[in-house]
């Protein structure tokens, strides 16, 4: 979750450059045609289990739409936001998941972790409050994205114990694909500029390459983490991608939080933290409570 937290906000950052240029029609169709020819190798060579079961597919197909409309809503908003704010909104999620988490999966959620998810949640709201006086609605696009991707996360989580990483990101980059292709028609029908493609020269299509890239590497690297450790653990450590973005977009963008939105934004990581600390202490807790094991010696008398 670490290795997602570095690697998606760069991935964002490089959207971010390309979204005044590149229609979004096309980032879409290239950041999962990439998928599908990055993860084809590893599905060929290695001889992995691809092929899902019929619930499992369906899930897919659900999980896909939902990640198609998020990243689709995050890279719009790039375009009007500063990369920090727009990342800093989208941690909402980790309070969505916690409550998905605990009424869907069944995963305990004490009051500790529940608090500090709703301080988190607080400190959103003053990056909003900034965001939305400069910005508008489109201040209110990372707040939908973070909950698609709670779905996509609960799904991803609900199906990782059955199903391949790498076959499940390669399943669902063909179902985005085909989902995505028909749209250009429809929106060269409609006259609608977002589905009309238009060739990127080189710098174009080596960023969007990059961000193809980028987003295949770090969405496999959050499906393992959903992999080998509940939601509710591995989600807050997503906290750590706030102060990564905002270093980005100061570096890229010459962007800079406000003083309130830092403020939400230190609120957010604070509540991050806290629950990391927590997990751990309750870990540590629970290997004290296990019984001794019993020496054989001692069994046999």
């Amino acid at each position: 979750m670490l290795g997602f937290c570095i690697i998606a906000p760069l991935g964002d950052a490089i959207a971010k450059l390309i979204g005044q240029s590149v229609a979004l029609g096309p980032m879409l169709l290239v950041r999962f045609g990439v998928q599908v020819l990055l993860l084809l190798p590893f599905i060929a060579l290695s001889l992995r289990p691809w092929l899902l079961s019929p619930r499992a597919l369906r899930l897919c197909f659900l999980r896909t739409v939902l990640h198609m409309a998020g990243i689709g809503l995050m890279f719009t908003a790039l375009r009007h936001m500063p990369l920090a704010d727009a990342i800093a909104i989208v941690f909402v999620l980790p309070f969505i998941n916690l409550v998905l988490g605990r009424f869907i999966l069944g995963e305990t959620v004490g009051p500790a972790r529940l608090g500090a998810c709703v301080v988190g949640f607080v400190g959103t709201l003053f990056v909003i409050q900034p965001s939305f006086a400069e910005v508008g609605w489109f201040a209110i696009l990372p707040l939908m994205v973070a909950f698609l991707f709670s779905g996509f996360m609960l799904i991803t989580r609900h199906i990782a114990h059955e199903t391949d990483p790498i076959g499940l990101q390669f399943v669902s980059g063909i179902m985005a694909t085909v989902m995505i292709l028909p749209l250009f028609a429809l929106g060269a029908a409609a006259e609608f500029a977002e589905f009309t493609w238009t060739l990127p020269d080189i710098r174009e299509w080596s960023l969007l390459l990059s961000v193809g890239a980028l987003g295949t590497l770090a969405h496999l690297l959050m499906t393992w983490s959903l992999r080998y450790a509940p939601s509710a653990t591995v989600t807050p450590i997503q906290y750590v991608e706030i102060p990564i973005a905002a270093l980005i977009g100061l570096l890229i963008f010459a962007e800079l939080p406000n003083a309130l939105a830092a403020f939400g934004m230190s609120l957010t990581i604070a509540a991050g933290l806290f629950t990391m600390l927590f997990e751990e202490a309750n870990r540590r807790r629970s290997l004290r409570a296990l019984p001794e094991p019993v020496p054989m010696q001692s069994v046999a008398e």
